[in-house]
């Protein structure tokens, strides 16, 4: 499957144009914001487990980033609450749930094969630092060989300047409202801008929070030979 893979077009998905479809395991859904690959693919979803539902206990071959966006997700290893960052490498193995269930961000298939430090960060704990302008504040999550990710968040009426993203950028809005010159995006929007593109984000009397990752087109992540529609899976 090949869906909103050529990372060189820019993509906009508001949270009114969400299509869930149902996981092969039952009370598990899936919103897919870009995928290359069929059950085994490159991919980035909202996922959705309903109470009570879980996965088979599994091995993330190519790894697996997750945001908790709602309730309280679970493996074996811990409950981690929403605003919680995950970061399980290539060859790391549980059996997720929800007793309550939960929302997620979920990447697969998106690390470097040198990228194996497993990390669990309760967000809503960390400590902030100042961005780069009066209004911004940082909460860096992780960064590896030029692929940074983190959470900004905006006060209303701040204003970045225009500036290029050589590596491409990816943003959820987490909370309130993100715009740039492009138009305006509510909370549940996701972005992607490819390689090169340019942009003058800010905030109107919302404010926002974003979840964002920068410079992880064209990485030589594990994940980009599923980009190819002839590329083989394991």
């Amino acid at each position: 499957m090949q869906f909103n893979s050529d990372f060189s077009q820019r993509v906009v998905i508001r949270p009114d144009e969400y299509q869930f479809v149902d996981s092969p395991l039952p009370g598990i859904s899936r919103m897919m914001l870009d995928r290359a690959g069929a059950e085994v693919a490159r991919a980035t979803s909202i996922v959705r487990y309903a109470p009570g539902s879980g996965y088979s206990a599994h091995t993330h071959h190519g790894g697996e980033e997750i945001l908790v966006l709602e309730g309280m997700f679970s493996d074996e290893h811990a409950d981690y609450p929403a605003g919680t960052y995950l970061r399980n490498p290539p060859g790391t193995s549980h059996q997720p749930f929800s007793t309550a269930g939960c929302t997620l961000l979920v990447k697969l298939w998106q690390f470097a094969e040198d990228d194996n430090r497993p990390l669990a960060l309760n967000t809503q704990q960390a400590t902030w630092r100042p961005g780069l302008v009066d209004g911004l504040s940082v909460l860096p999550l992780h960064e590896h060989n030029g692929v940074n990710t983190a959470l900004v968040r905006w006060a209303p009426h701040t204003q970045f300047n225009q500036h290029l993203h050589a590596g491409g950028e990816e943003i959820l809005v987490l909370q309130g409202q993100f715009c740039d010159e492009h138009g305006h995006y509510p909370a549940g929007s996701w972005l992607r801008n490819p390689r090169y593109s340019s942009h003058a984000p800010f905030t109107l009397e919302q404010g926002a929070l974003i979840y964002v990752k920068v410079g992880h087109f064209d990485a030589g992540l594990m994940g980009d030979r599923f980009i190819s529609p002839a590329a083989a899976e394991d």
